[in-house]
């Protein structure tokens, strides 16, 4: 019997590492909603600076209309321009606060949706992906504007296959035709892509189209209570990257 010599061990260790670190990853693709990737609350201080004291409160009761009327929309099929879906919310929300909104106003918060900040991990985790061979793409139901307008900013537009608004066939998520625009667009199948959730709901809606999901819960929100949790979950990107490139997948959910 042949006893392994100090050097032939070393080699045979730097090339399992070599196997370990070239693996290829779980998944094709990463399909993002777009608050996964910017920062929903970066409205915020613009909306404080309009109105002192209400920056938070009205912000969340904006957002909150704005994704009202996408679903409403929905339902009734009466889909438009989402960022004109924004701006409906905003008047909405501006008369039920009984605050004033002159045209000047109007449009400096409408900017805000146009120049979001990106998470601090945002950049970093998707050059990662593009590294690793990953496919990135957005299923958004912000309109094509917001999209580029946002990547364009904070530079990372070339970081993207494709900045896909679901406006291009006329669907808002949670709609299962909203979603398969990524098969669709990728030229791929469900579980050859990655889904990253931003909400609850998103989430929900994609897991049950039949994506491999991953919540990115970056206000730690409790669950959604439908019967149908995602594949993992964490409040950052260090999650997702670890289930999409394959290490212990599934570790960060709860």
């Amino acid at each position: 019997m042949r006893i392994a010599t100090p050097l032939l061990l070393v080699a045979a260790a730097l090339f399992a590492l070599t196997i370990k670190s070239e693996a290829a990853p779980r998944f094709k693709a990463v399909a993002f909603d777009y608050f996964v990737l910017f920062n929903a609350n970066s409205v915020i201080p613009k909306v404080e600076k309009e109105f002192p004291g209400k920056g938070l409160a009205f912000t969340q009761a904006w957002r909150a209309r704005q994704f009202d009327y996408g679903f409403l929309r929905s339902i009734t099929n009466r889909q438009i321009d989402f960022f004109k879906v924004t701006e409906d919310a905003l008047v909405y929300t501006a008369e039920a606060m009984k605050l004033p909104l002159p045209p000047d106003v109007r449009a400096r918060l409408l900017d805000a949706y146009l120049t979001l900040d990106p998470w601090p991990d945002t950049v970093d985790a998707l050059k990662k992906l593009k590294a690793a061979g990953v496919r990135i793409i957005t299923i958004a139901n912000f309109s094509p504007l917001m999209l580029r307008s946002n990547a364009d900013r904070a530079g990372i537009t070339d970081l993207f296959d494709e900045l896909l608004s679901t406006e291009v066939n006329h669907s808002y998520k949670p709609e299962p035709s909203a979603y398969a625009l990524g098969m669709e667009r990728l030229g791929l199948e469900k579980n050859e892509i990655a889904f990253a959730a931003f909400g609850g709901w998103d989430a929900f809606g994609a897991k049950s189209f039949g994506y491999p999901t991953y919540w990115v819960n970056r206000f730690n929100l409790p669950g959604e209570q439908l019967g149908l949790p995602p594949d993992g979950t964490s409040n950052d990107m260090a999650g997702l990257l670890r289930f999409v490139l394959g290490d212990a997948p599934g570790e960060d959910k709860h």
